[in-house]
């Protein structure tokens, strides 16, 4: 980080009460999924919705680098002229995915199967997070790709001839399975990933919208390589993930109720609203429409009241449904009744930081007890939060997070190094103090 970012800081008065309606920024994994389909595809593609963050700028970037005509009509307004599959060209430079994890996994499986080398870099962050369990299986259909001891930068030297495999998720992770689906559709073959656990089907549903067929065989999805991706319009949901902090928010402090509009709730993304029901949430969720094209995502409004919160040991089975989620549900493990439990959470490892230990180190520094383990997180919740300085290692979540604690704090809170909260959630301070957090940038 440099000095500037490590010199962004929150300050979180502590108590206050949330309430009212708010809408939260496009969703992440869906605006970058839009943008890099639309770029292949053959004709045009709208988006509407699109989060206008710094991850998925980066994205939009490297595909004008590549080629691809893209207009902004508006900020939240995407126009894609698709280049169809075998339209990209050498960008020439290297790509750079910024803090963008997502978008560095899923560029290795679009970029391994071109005509042409690519490299792809990133911030200091993202160059210190591990790409091997993704370039592991890419290699295996034939691809060549290099990681510098595992990381960044990824140079994939171009691989027109790639073969389709069957390969078995080790952990589930829809970064990785996604990257081998992209890569698939240039591959000869039927290309099948099987999951351990479900983890968020975005891909498989916007390859479907594209006109792709997308086969599923139990744990198993599949694709025929040599398909075509067609243009087509795209309604990019509020994103559940950024709802997520205010959903803990208003299980704090909305007496009168909180209203989250229009969020996007499939189902493999939602596994925080059922944590939250467990620990005793009063959480209604309020079904808006679902998308009827092929492909189309779930999208509800959600309303949550203040609730008296009691500690759980978390559902295996739940876990890959709410990874982004851990952090905040972290905060509300903290001030609920009794003990938590998390095991199998070891993907929180390889996340914008090390998101167990940042959370644990931030807890303790809010006299939180608790025990870090391999994979997870045992902690004992209180029904007040001390004060103190918090530490976020550059991660958005994590500094939305401890945000989102001030409300349950008995003095303030300080949360350093919160410049990447613009990644994922621009608007972040503005929306938060608009719900009723007593927060201020420092």
């Amino acid at each position: 980080m440099t000095g500037s970012s490590r010199g962004a800081r929150y300050r979180v008065e502590p108590g206050g009460e949330v309430a009212g309606e708010l809408t939260v920024p496009g969703d992440k994994s869906i605006s970058h999924r839009s943008l890099m389909f639309g770029g292949i595809a053959e004709g045009e593609t709208e988006i509407s919705g699109f989060l206008a963050g710094e991850d998925c700028l980066a994205t939009l970037r490297a595909l004008q680098a590549l080629g691809v005509r893209i207009e902004r009509p508006e900020p939240q307004r995407v126009r894609v002229s698709g280049l169809g599959m075998e339209g990209l060209t050498a960008a020439g430079v290297p790509l750079d995915m910024g803090n963008a994890g997502t978008a560095m996994r899923l560029f290795m499986g679009l970029l391994a199967p071109q005509a042409f080398d690519s490299t792809l870099i990133g911030d200091e962050s993202l160059m210190r997070r591990p790409m091997e369990r993704v370039a592991t299986p890419l290699r295996l259909m034939g691809a060549n790709i290099r990681t510098q001891d595992g990381r960044p930068p990824v140079q994939i030297q171009g691989s027109p001839q790639m073969r389709a495999i069957d390969y078995a998720l080790p952990v589930a992770s829809a970064q990785v399975k996604s990257a081998v689906l992209l890569a698939g559709l240039r591959a000869f073959g039927r290309t099948r990933v099987t999951e351990p656990a479900p983890s968020r089907d975005h891909t498989e549903r916007m390859l479907t919208a594209f006109g792709v067929e997308v086969l599923r065989e139990g744990a198993t999805v599949a694709i025929e390589g040599g398909q075509r991706l067609i243009g087509t319009s795209v309604a990019v949901p509020a994103d559940f993930s950024s709802a997520a902090f205010f959903l803990v928010a208003g299980c704090f402090a909305a007496e009168r109720g909180l209203v989250l509009r229009n969020v996007g709730v499939n189902p493999t993304r939602t596994g925080l609203l059922e944590m939250l029901r467990l620990m005793g949430a009063d959480i209604r969720v309020h079904p808006v429409r679902h998308d009827v094209r092929p492909g189309g995502e779930p999208i509800a409004d959600i309303e949550v009241r203040k609730s008296r919160l009691k500690g759980i040991r978390v559902p295996d089975a739940l876990v890959p449904l709410a990874i982004d989620e851990f952090p905040v549900f972290f905060i509300a493990a903290a001030v609920a009744e009794g003990e938590t439990l998390v095991r199998g959470a070891l993907e929180l490892r390889v996340k914008e930081s090390d998101r167990l230990a940042a959370m644990a180190q931030g807890l303790t520094a809010l006299g939180v007890e608790n025990q870090l383990l391999d994979d997870g997180l045992w902690l004992r919740g209180s029904t007040r939060l001390g004060g103190g300085t918090i530490e976020s290692h550059g991660d958005h979540r994590i500094a939305m997070a401890f945000a989102v604690a001030g409300l349950v704090a008995g003095s303030p809170i300080e949360i350093r190094d919160v410049t990447n909260v613009a990644t994922s959630f621009p608007g972040f301070l503005q929306i938060a103090r608009s719900a009723g957090l007593q927060i201020e940038s420092a």
